[in-house]
């Protein structure tokens, strides 16, 4: 039995900072199943391409889970427009074994006042080269045996190969004084950590078209900063430095999503929950530095069509539950001055991933 479906690598917009803007801080970390065809396969084809678009607009801002609606009626909303391609290929080894590559090209851009002297809306921007993982995956119970249902674990790592200092041009209030600096944390091309990528992914066939699924993805970063300025050119603030917010830091990843596929034909449509996070601690290392913690729960519909050796789906993550917690910095500020401290973060409404894998 095949129960045809496709794990989308979406990461959304998740973010904080003490005294300023939401931004997106999660980052693509490439396709998290690596079998489109789950249960016996004499297929001789040996590799799988999967090409996923992925964009989104973040645009409103939470602080925890409660919207600040003043943002976008005054103007001063933060709006970032996230585009990432992911490359992913996959060479099955065997019917159990397969090692796989993820190469993510992206292009963002970020409009803001308060990055540009806080009168005039302007955009920075970021182009090129992501970081590239690499992993290798696991069925742990023989497909041949067991086409009912089965649990994939995957181990990877996630190299620095993208920009982590990637610089824009930022306006003052000063009339013709532009500095050039590293860009928001939200659309640097990468984190500057060389990670620990695990995975697991399990199906279970109901009927012979029903089909139930699960995915986790957590990304260890055991780096706790990379060094990067929060000052965009300019001189860290006295806050930034007292609670440690003026370098960037390099933090965990997780993902949870699960739900049902139903096959109509050559159609599958699917529905789930998806929870990504950004921690405020990280599994190993510390957790200081400039990072935007907080989660987005979404329902996740999405359709795919299986021609002969090719799969064409399309996924739309839409938010249910958005909250930005309270970073180390936070905490260290509420410490420091006794009020407590809770930044802002700018969320999604929804996501779009469009795409296709190829067995060859």
């Amino acid at each position: 039995m095949k129960s045809y479906f496709i794990v989308i690598t979406l990461l959304l917009a998740l973010s904080s900072r003490a005294e300023a803007q939401g931004c997106v801080a999660i980052k693509s970390v490439g396709g998290l199943c690596t079998s489109m065809e789950h249960g016996t396969d004499s297929s001789d084809k040996k590799w799988i391409l999967n090409i996923n678009n992925r964009y989104f607009n973040s645009y409103k801002h939470f602080v925890g889970d409660v919207e600040q609606k003043q943002r976008v009626e005054a103007g001063t909303q933060v709006i970032n427009h996230a585009y990432t391609m992911d490359v992913a290929v996959t060479r099955i080894l065997n019917s159990r074994w397969s090692v796989s590559a993820d190469l993510p090209i992206i292009s963002n851009t970020r409009s803001s006042l308060y990055e540009h002297g806080g009168k005039e809306r302007h955009t920075t921007s970021s182009f090129g080269l992501g970081d590239i993982r690499v992993w290798a995956s696991y069925w742990l119970l023989d497909p041949a045996k067991h086409s009912r249902g089965n649990v994939q674990v995957g181990l990877g790592l996630k190299l620095p190969t993208g920009d982590y200092r990637y610089t824009g041009r930022f306006y003052t209030t000063t009339p013709g004084t532009v500095l050039t600096g590293p860009v928001d944390q939200s659309i640097q091309l990468g984190d500057g950590g060389t990670g620990i990528t695990t995975e697991l992914n399990a199906y279970y066939n109901l009927t012979h078209n029903i089909s139930l699924y699960t995915n986790f993805y957590y990304l260890i970063n055991p780096r706790e900063q990379n060094g990067t300025s929060t000052a965009r050119g300019g001189t860290p603030s006295a806050t930034a430095l007292a609670n440690g917010s003026d370098v960037m830091s390099v933090p965990d990843q997780l993902m949870l999503r699960g739900g049902v596929n139903v096959m109509v034909n050559r159609f599958t449509f699917s529905a789930g929950l998806r929870n990504e996070c950004l921690p405020v601690h990280d599994l190993i290392g510390g957790s200081l530095g400039f990072r935007r913690p907080g989660y987005i729960i979404s329902g996740e519909p999405g359709v795919t069509y299986a021609f002969k050796k090719i799969n064409v789906y399309a996924f739309v993550p839409i938010a249910i539950t958005r909250n930005r917690t309270q970073s180390m910095a936070d905490k260290i500020t509420t410490d420091l001055t006794g009020k407590y401290t809770k930044g802002d973060a700018a969320f999604a409404d929804y996501a779009v991933n469009i795409g296709f894998s190829l067995r060859f």
